[in-house]
């Protein structure tokens, strides 16, 4: 969250890969306006809702997604609304879905800026304005929409 600013006041987030929803969770504790979670697991988004309801964010702040991302993405081309301020993604690493997704950022972009963690030593598509922060054997890469 540091490497992000950690100042979310009234941004709108993606959670992609959410998995327990942590990387989103924290984006409503610093202040986000709304986040949609999107896995395809069952029992991760089982264990994200009672996060939710754990943490008190179940409701107009959080919309649960079940589906596959690249597929959901695909059907929600433009999001029905507002380009979401920051896609954050922390896929399984090892199947080569972090370089997939940042392939169709760049294709079409879905939100002003993508976040994906993956493992170090990745390959991850070349990507204009991209940064990247390693910490061990995980990379934090950023990518801006292109203007």
């Amino acid at each position: 969250m540091s490497a992000m600013g950690g100042h979310f006041a009234g941004w709108v987030i993606l959670d992609l890969f959410a998995g327990s929803g942590a990387l989103g969770l924290e984006c409503l504790s610093r202040g986000a306006a709304h986040v949609t979670f999107v896995d395809q697991a069952h029992s991760s988004l089982s264990v994200l809702r009672r996060n939710l309801t754990l943490v008190g964010a179940a409701g107009e702040r959080a919309t649960v997604i079940q589906a596959e991302v690249f597929s959901w993405l695909e059907r929600s081309s433009r999001l029905q609304g507002a380009t979401p301020d920051a896609a954050l993604a922390d896929p399984p690493y090892g199947h080569g879905l972090a370089g997939r997704l940042v392939e169709r950022f760049v294709d079409d972009p879905f939100a002003k800026a993508l976040w994906v963690e993956h493992a170090t030593g990745e390959a991850i598509p070349e990507a204009p304005g991209s940064r990247q922060r390693r910490y061990g054997d995980s990379t934090l890469t950023y990518i801006p929409a292109a203007a």
